[in-house]
């Protein structure tokens, strides 16, 4: 189906004309670049911008999916050949040491930043409904922290997702639908499990974004939200006046209160302390739109792309697996690894390919969040690795030849017209902005800034790598410097407020209203602590 508007040849006015050049690189990049990906990957599924579609939208005014922050900054043209001296240096050398964790962050966080990722960034609107709205300004699904990725779209129209009711005749809803495990040999874990994402009989996940399935732990945090909503939907059902709707009620409480960890457990943590209070109370300067949130490039090619360094070579998983490959955690899944349903062998005949997720690898949330002696005795959480320069040595070289993930991020950033940290910095008027002699300093083994220097990008630096750097310099790693902080607020302020079925739309001063540790306050460790599940296969 074309994508170009029926009526253009009657119509010359400067809109039309407009629509009808972005619908046309549109269409040219979906034939060039097959623009509506669903393959797995950081970023990857959805509708993809490029530097010629983002030249031809206009700054803040709604410009659909994506658009820029800072549309009036020069792009930064770097060649691959100077991309590729700094990323090979982007390597951690020692991605054991205790000097590069990052204990303020626990290490589920870096999947929960995924899955909110995930949240965010993918359009598979109908081809029918993107000839109607070339610019996506109305019928897009815009970037909104809304759970729809768990929620697709209600127990109507994504029936698939929704269990079984007896007490309605055993139509759908309003619960979620839970898939069970499966039993193995090793590690001695039995007993009947619900641990694991519902599936198709090959083994595909039932799930509002089929993403979320792309490794163990970003699959195991989505099965904790559908446990989230699961848990409201009884505590409504077993309340004193249940709401006649108690699907609707128990969303919007799970949704709200995952808005609030979003903004103050996960960017809080992530940024300079007081920013995101600052933007609430004071407004956003940068990012800004008219009516419907966008996808600022420099944020989704930049700033948020500050998860791949918090990324573990390792992770002590469950009393099972105590030290979990990462390139492990792909195994265990069916969009990237080998959960392959019926089409597996039964029994099993090695530890892949099986039918679902074996019991013996249900996550241990404990050694993720800090829970402490929640689900059973007090474990040691495992934190992030601290947000710098330096990426784990297995995202230098992908699986399935996916390459270097450093190379890849600066490639992008250029491609996309990215403008430099510096620059970024001085229009923000930040006031202690890196100087050269920063950006090419080098500490605890890493050679990645005389790696820049070498190549002249201290001077003139990728935003990616420069917000990186910031946060080593600035914060020894431990949180974002003042570019990346500003960016990564004001856009979730954004994309909360751009909801007008939010919490900072519908109730003014709202506060969490669940059981949490700290009242008024909610975490990701109340809300597994509220699902009750911490530990299913114990000690």
């Amino acid at each position: 189906m074309s994508l170009k508007p029926k009526s253009t040849a009657k119509s010359s006015s400067p809109a039309a004309v407009f629509a009808a050049k972005v619908t046309s690189l549109g269409t040219k990049l979906a034939v060039v670049s097959n623009a509506i990906k669903t393959t797995p990957g950081h970023g990857v599924a959805g509708r993809h911008a490029t530097r010629e579609l983002l030249d031809a939208l206009s700054g803040h005014k709604d410009p659909g999916m994506f658009g820029r922050m800072f549309p009036q900054l020069e792009p930064l043209n770097v060649p691959d050949a100077k991309l590729q001296v700094l990323a090979d240096a982007m390597k951690d050398t020692d991605p054991g040491s205790q000097t590069g964790n990052n204990p303020n962050i626990p290490s589920g966080f870096t999947y929960f930043g995924q899955f909110v990722d995930h949240d965010i960034t993918l359009d598979l609107t109908s081809l029918g409904d993107k000839e109607k709205d070339p610019l996506g300004i109305e019928n897009f699904r815009t970037p909104s922290v809304d759970l729809d990725c768990v929620y697709g779209l209600g127990p109507d129209g994504s029936p698939h997702l929704y269990a079984r009711n007896s007490a309605a005749g055993n139509k759908h809803g309003p619960k979620l639908l839970i898939g069970k495990n499966i039993t193995v040999g090793f590690g001695g874990v039995t007993g009947d499990f619900r641990n694991d994402l519902p599936r198709s009989p090959e083994g595909f996940a039932l799930i509002g974004d089929h993403r979320n399935d792309e490794n163990l732990l970003v699959a195991q945090t989505h099965l904790a939200f559908l446990k989230f909503h699961n848990a409201i939907c009884d505590m409504l059902a077993a309340s004193a006046n249940p709401p006649a709707d108690i699907f609707k009620e128990a969303r919007r409480i799970a949704t709200w209160h995952y808005q609030w960890m979003v903004l103050h457990d996960w960017v809080e943590r992530l940024t300079e302390k007081g920013t995101v209070a600052k933007i609430l109370h004071n407004g956003r300067k940068y990012y800004r739109f008219k009516k419907v949130p966008y996808m600022p490039v420099e944020f989704s090619a930049a700033a948020y792309r500050l998860g791949h360094s918090m990324v573990r070579e390792k992770y002590p998983h469950n009393k099972v697996f105590t030290l979990a490959e990462f390139t492990q955690l792909f195994d265990f899944s069916g969009l990237s690894g080998s959960i392959i349903g019926d089409l597996a062998p039964n029994p099993p005949t090695g530890p892949i390919p099986v039918s679902a997720l074996p019991s013996n690898w249900i996550i241990d949330w404990r050694r993720f969040y800090e829970l402490g002696d929640s689900g059973g005795a007090p474990v040691k959480m495992t934190p992030t690795r601290k947000i710098d320069p330096q990426l784990a040595p297995v995202l230098h070289s992908l699986p399935g030849g996916g390459g270097n993930l450093a190379l890849r991020n600066l490639q992008r950033g250029v491609k996309l017209g990215l403008p430099s940290g510096q620059d970024v910095a001085e229009h923000m008027k930040i006031k202690n902005p890196l100087i050269p002699d920063e950006i090419a300093s080098d500490g605890n083994g890493s050679t990645d800034g005389q790696a820049a220097k070498s190549q002249g990008l201290h001077t003139k630096t990728p935003l990616w790598y420069y917000i990186l750097k910031e946060a080593k310099v600035r914060h020894d790693g431990l949180r974002l410097g003042p570019v990346g902080s500003i960016i990564v607020s004001e856009v979730f302020v954004g994309l909360v407020h751009g909801d007008q079925n939010s919490f900072l739309w519908r109730a003014k001063n709202w506060k969490p209203t669940l059981p949490s540790a700290t009242p008024g306050d909610f975490k990701m460790a109340d809300m597994l602590r509220f699902v009750n599940d911490i530990n299913p296969i114990g000690d």
